[in-house]
């Protein structure tokens, strides 16, 4: 499991673009999620955010779409030798597209007047945010790197399915909290926002790793990823 179809791929550079800008892409995902959850967790005003993350938003948008027609030009080319690239590239990119999206959530609660930066949590949310944040530093490093073995793949698999299990456990603990639906909602609806954005990077480390039969599920075929 050494990120199979980017690995099978590395020699003779064919894919070399559709991983730099899937890389790009991901930093740009990053820097939406970045500005949002500042919005929502301090007292930056979304206002001053709101433009930069929706250029950012269909700046990724536009990028799948290029690089997807670009697959299925690859394809009518070169024939089907390289379709499990193909299929697994245009995974990688919704995955990195659906991120863009959730970060645009986050966003769209600070601009419904919804404000954490003076919930009891917050320092546990900034701790929240900040890892995160590092994931998608992680994902990309793995995806820039064909040669990553299974253990830094395990490694970041093992972290993000430790912060989504702890987010879920949060978002069960507000179904029968005590306190108000004023607080504890905003809570739930980020976290739920936070989750999948967690759960879709690991996606697409998966993508990038392991057989196309295998994405989007673990043993036993519970799905690894959440829209």
């Amino acid at each position: 499991m050494v990120l199979a179809f980017f690995k099978g791929n590395s020699g003779d550079g064919k894919f070399d673009h559709i991983v730099a800008r899937s890389i790009t892409m991901l930093g740009d995902a990053r820097h939406s999620f970045d500005l949002a959850s500042l919005a929502l967790l301090t007292e930056t005003d979304p206002n001053a955010v709101a433009s930069d993350i929706r250029e950012t938003d269909v700046r990724i948008n536009e990028a799948e779409q290029e690089l997807r027609s670009e697959l299925v030009v690859h394809v009518t080319v070169q024939g089907s030798a390289d379709i499990g690239s193909v299929l697994g590239f245009t995974l990688l990119l919704k995955k990195i597209e659906r991120i863009g999206d959730q970060a645009k959530n986050i966003l769209e609660l600070a601009e419904n007047n919804v404000s954490l930066a003076g919930s009891d949590e917050i320092d546990e949310l900034m701790a929240g945010r900040q890892a995160a944040s590092e994931l998608f530093g992680g994902a990309g490093a793995l995806l820039g790197d064909p040669d990553a073995g299974d253990a830094a793949v395990q490694a970041f698999a093992d972290r993000a399915n430790a912060i989504t299990m702890e987010l879920q456990q949060k978002i069960d603990s507000f179904m029968t909290s005590d306190r108000p639906g004023r607080e504890v909602v905003p809570l739930a609806i980020y976290y739920r926002y936070l989750r999948r954005i967690v759960a879709n990077l690991l996606g697409v480390v998966r993508t990038s790793a392991e057989p196309i039969p295998h994405v989007d599920y673990l043993e036993g075929g519970t799905v690894d990823t959440d829209d």
